[in-house]
C-alpha cells in the first residue's frame, strides 16, 4: 500500500510540473494569437480551470449536507492564493505589477468579496442570490473581454504547423486537475498506511490539494517570467472562488452558512483581499521578502485552524 502511495503521489507531482507548463506556454501563446492581454487570459480560462476542484467539492459537498465545507474550500482558498500561491511565487521570482491593467480586475475582486458578507452575516445564500453572482461573473468576461482586446495584428495565419494551443492550454489545465487528484489520493492512502488519524489527512492534504492546481500553475509561470499570469491567475481565481464556485452551490441548493465563518474567518479573507488589493493599486513589485513573509502568514494562519483559537473565540462570544 505504501509503495502505491509513493508512486501515485511521484506521478501526482510529475502532472502537476507537466500540466503547469503546458497551460502556461499554452496561455502565453492564446493571447499573442488572439490579441487578448495575458492578464484576461490568465483571469478567466486558467482561474476558472484551475478553480474546477473547488467547484465540484463545493457543489458536491453542499448537495451532500455539508454547506459548511462549501463556504470554508472558498474562504480557505482565497486565503490560500494570496498567501500561499503569491508567496511561493514570488519567493521563485520577484513579481511585477501591471497597476493599469489589473485595476478593474482587483476592483471586481474587492466587489466580489464584498458581495459575499452579507450572505455570511445573514447565515444564508438563497438560490437567487446565486443566480445574480452567475450574471454577474458572465458580466464582468464579456466587458473584460471587449476591454483586453489589444491593437495587434491577428498572428494566426502564422505558425499553421505550431500545435493548437487552445488544445494545449485543455490538456494542460486537465493533466493539473489529475495530477492534483493523484497527489492528494495518494497521500491520503500513504497517511492510512503511516496510520495518520483520518480527520488530520482531511484537514490538511485533501484541503490543500484543491489548491495545487493554482499553485503549479503559478509556480511555472514564475519560473518562466510571466508576472501577468500570475497575477491574473490569482486574481481571476478569487474572483470565480466567490462568483462562480459559491454561486453555483447556492444555485444547486441555498447555502446555509455556519455562524463561526462570520465572527472568525471572514474577517481574514477581507484583510488578506484588502492587502493584497493595495499591493496591485500601490506597488510595481513583489520581492522575495515580501513573499517569505506571505507564505510564514500562511502557515500562521494553518497552525491557527488546528490550534483550536476559533473554537475558543467563538465561546467567549
Amino acid at each position: 500500500m505504501a509503495i502505491i502511495a509513493l508512486g501515485s503521489i511521484a506521478f501526482g507531482v510529475y502532472l502537476l510540473v507537466k500540466g503547469g507548463d503546458w497551460t502556461i506556454d499554452s496561455a502565453v501563446a492564446i493571447a499573442d494569437r488572439s490579441g487578448l492581454s495575458k492578464i484576461f487570459i490568465a483571469a478567466t480560462i486558467v482561474a476558472f480551470g484551475t478553480s474546477a476542484p473547488e467547484l465540484f467539492t463545493s457543489i458536491n459537498a453542499n448537495i451532500s449536507g455539508y454547506p459548511g465545507i462549501s463556504v470554508g474550500n472558498v474562504i480557505g482558498s482565497n486565503i490560500a492564493n494570496v498567501l500561499m500561491v503569491l508567496g511561493i511565487s514570488a519567493i521563485i521570482a520577484p513579481i511585477l505589477i501591471n497597476r493599469a491593467a489589473i485595476r478593474i480586475d482587483a476592483i471586481v475582486m474587492i466587489l466580489a468579496t464584498a458581495a459575499m458578507v452579507p450572505a455570511i452575516l445573514y447565515g444564508l445564500l438563497p438560490r437567487w442570490g446565486g443566480i445574480a453572482m452567475v450574471v454577474a461573473i458572465i458580466g464582468y468576461i464579456l466587458y473584460q473581454y471587449k476591454a483586453s482586446k489589444l491593437d495587434v495584428e491577428d498572428l494566426e495565419d502564422e505558425d499553421e504547423d505550431a500545435k493548437n494551443p487552445y488544445l494545449m492550454v485543455t490538456l494542460g489545465i486537465l493533466t493539473l486537475l489529475v495530477g492534483s487528484e493523484l497527489l492528494v489520493q495518494g497521500a491520503v492512502a500513504g497517511g492510512v498506511a503511516l496510520g495518520v488519524p483520518e480527520a488530520v489527512i482531511g484537514m490538511t492534504m485533501i484541503a490543500f490539494g484543491t489548491s495545487l492546481p493554482e499553485l503549479t500553475a503559478c509556480v511555472a509561470a514564475a519560473r518562466k517570467g510571466e508576472s501577468d499570469m500570475i497575477i491574473g491567475g490569482i486574481v481571476g481565481s478569487n474572483i470565480f472562488n466567490i462568483l462562480s464556485v459559491m454561486a453555483f452551490s447556492a444555485v444547486v441548493k441555498p447555502l446555509v452558512i455556519d455562524s463561526r465563518f462570520a465572527a472568525f474567518d471572514m474577517p481574514i479573507v477581507i484583510a488578506v483581499t484588502m492587502v493584497f488589493a493595495l499591493m496591485l493599486f500601490a506597488f510595481g513589485r513583489i520581492g522575495r521578502s515580501v513573499g517569505a513573509a506571505m507564505a510564514l502568514a500562511y502557515i500562521g494562519f494553518t497552525a491557527l485552524q488546528y490550534s483550536g483559537a476559533a473554537e475558543t473565540f467563538l465561546a467567549t462570544l
